[in-house]
């Protein structure tokens, strides 16, 4: 039997990521070990916890799901799709029943039209709103039926895909893709179709037509047929030919549709999908994504706001890509969006919340909106469910960690039984332990970012070799019980360029510390001269040599932990937030030096 190529072999353990393969030791392909077989803790638990509070407060009961077209904004379907969907994926992660989820599922057919999807019924047009909705609603329907197993479920998405989708295909090649057919730049915060042109009601959230198509592609995996692939490969190809920067399309539609490509990819077997993926991620780390990972809502528009729900889009391509590709930056960009992102937009409510966007145009990181508790509250339960769904992944016999959680592994198949340990980034130390003597042989992988100095790996207190291939240490089993592997590890804090490819001044840096982007307190500017080194207190804070400006490692918005302090009841925040980076010019001379009423990115603190 010949053997699979590597591409391809990369190829089905993103298949198994992305469309639910069974998972286990069982499969040689990389895949997530399972809703079922992982229980993760500590920060992480805390977080899905708050978050699952906030969803069953009122606004998320069947009553204020369901919206009349005019109550959502001209967005039928978001709003439930993207409820169903983060209830599932938090249940999940969490062991816990949700109150209302079944009967949202249960209500749901009596708020379908006559066509058998919500809203109004265009024949002969479309409405990229109401496909945008339906994206949601299907993706939420489709993790409901992979849970549930319930065939009802999947009537109902396959009602939407032929009545609501399909009839759409005659219209793909007229979708506009020209900057003077769209009202672009003027977009409010929640959306709203602004002009009809050659059949398409169009929003200003441009591309959001193509979040419709992940959900379709979603539903590909359960209901395929040849015209779902015939439109799917339409919109591919449309999405393709849009200038995302040009047009000014919206960083979390465009994200999202790359990730229904690596789905697609995944279920078709088309390779040639996954380089073009990486080609426009790339374009989003150097025109859509912010100084501190967050994101900018809209390409080449920088005075707007974030939106957590393309925050949670990158940290899940991010972290797609690698398993796609098995190329350690992508978990990198993941690590570092997950602690400077995620966590950063968490409010202390459990919900989501914008900032402005800190990069290009604002000079501090401030909350533009307490809570998007209209659809990021929603996403952010998506992007935390998969962090607890990511945090193992199962490989023939290899147990992979790409991410560090305090957590539980269970592997009934070979009855491994693996606790982890840690506070990562913060502390220094990382410990599994194997509480059962493994049936069959098998081998521990653990990730180390570039960023992570390795200082000892043993086991049992005895060293392990440590090479490190393609950004993992290997550990060799076999394993009894009791078997202890600790990792310490640290940070060197450092000077990182500004990454955006719009900052005109390429002299300017920020202070990160491993993952983590840094900050000082102050009022005013910080101007440097020289490589003035970062130094480590040991007490959680670090110093700029030379200078009095701290930066306390619990004052950055990813050094969180949000739960500590009061709170602040009036932005729900209660995190100091700071200066949020810290850059600085690369040996500039003095005359040279900008004048305190231009320096930009030197961020002040915003005190809740």
């Amino acid at each position: 039997m010949r053997k699979k190529p590597a591409r391809l072999s990369a190829l089905l353990g993103g298949a198994c990521l992305l469309a639910g393969c069974a998972s286990g030791l069982q499969t040689q392909a990389l895949a997530p070990a399972g809703f079922d077989r992982v229980t993760v803790g500590g920060e992480l638990r805390q977080r899905i916890e708050r978050n699952f509070d906030r969803l069953e407060t009122d606004y998320y009961q069947p009553d204020q799901v369901y919206w009349t077209e005019e109550q959502s904004g001209g967005w039928p379907g978001d709003k439930e799709g993207r409820t169903i969907l983060a209830l599932v994926l938090d249940a999940q992660a969490s062991g816990r029943t949700p109150l209302y989820l079944d009967e949202l599922i249960r209500r749901l057919p009596r708020e379908l039209n006559a066509k058998g999807y919500l809203g109004s019924i265009h024949e002969g047009s479309a409405d990229e709103q109401q496909l945008s909705g339906h994206g949601w609603l299907l993706r939420g329907l489709c993790e409901y039926y992979a849970w549930k197993k319930d065939p009802q479920v999947l009537e109902i998405a396959r009602g939407i895909v032929d009545s609501l989708f399909l009839p759409i295909a005659p219209l793909v090649d007229r979708y506009p893709l020209s900057e003077e057919q769209r009202c672009s730049g003027v977009g409010d915060m929640s959306g709203r179709v602004q002009n009809t042109v050659d059949g398409w009601a169009l929003s200003s959230d441009v591309g959001c037509v193509f979040i419709g198509m992940e959900g379709l592609i979603h539903s590909y995996q359960y209901i395929p047929s040849e015209e779902s692939k015939a439109l799917i490969d339409k919109l591919i190809a449309l999405f393709e030919r849009m200038d995302l920067t040009g047009i000014r399309a919206q960083t979390h539609a465009s994200l999202t549709a790359l990730r229904g490509m690596l789905r697609y990819a995944a279920l078709t077997g088309d390779t040639t999908l996954i380089p073009r993926v990486e080609k426009r991620w790339k374009l989003y780390k150097e025109y859509g994504m912010t100084e501190n990972y967050e994101n900018y809502n809209w390409f080449e528009r920088y005075d707007t706001w974030t939106e957590p729900c393309a925050i949670v889009d990158s940290y899940l391509l991010a972290t797609q890509l690698w398993a796609a590709t098995r190329n350690p930056t992508y978990l990198e960009d993941a690590d570092k969006i997950y602690l400077n992102g995620i966590a950063a937009t968490q409010r202390h409510n459990g919900g989501f919340g914008c900032d402005k966007p800190v990069g290009v145009v604002y000079p501090e990181l401030g909350i533009h909106a307490d809570e998007a508790y209209w659809c990021c509250t929603m996403r952010g339960g998506e992007g935390l469910g998969r962090a607890a769904e990511y945090a193992y992944f199962t490989e023939g016999n290899r147990i992979v960690v790409p991410f560090y959680r305090e957590s539980r592994l269970q592997l009934p198949d070979r009855n491994v039984v693996l606790e982890q340990s840690t506070d990562y980034p913060f502390g220094d130390r990382i410990e599994f332990r194997f509480t059962e003597k493994p049936d069959k042989e098998v081998s521990l992988a653990l990730v180390v970012p570039s960023y992570m100095q390795l200082r000892s790996l043993t086991l049992n207190g005895h060293p392990v070799e440590a090479n490190v291939s393609a950004g993992f240490a290997e550990v060799a089993g076999p394993f009894s019980a009791g078997d202890r592997i600790e990792l310490e590890y640290g940070f060197a804090a450092r000077w990182v360029p500004l990454e955006n490819r719009d900052i005109t001044d390429r002299t300017l840096y920020k202070a990160m510390y491993g993952p983590l982007v840094l900050a000082y307190e102050g009022e005013a500017p910080l101007h440097l001269d020289g490589e003035t080194p970062i130094l480590a207190d040991g007490d959680g804070t670090f110093r700029i040599e030379g200078t009095q400006r701290r930066m306390p490692s619990d004052c950055s918005p990813t050094a969180f932990v949000f739960l500590k302090g009061p709170g602040d009841q009036q932005s729900g925040n209660n995190r100091r937030r700071c200066a949020n980076p810290v850059p600085v010019p690369e040996k500039p001379p003095a005359a040279n030096r900008k004048p305190e009423s231009e320096a930009s990115y030197i961020f002040h603190p915003i005190r809740t």
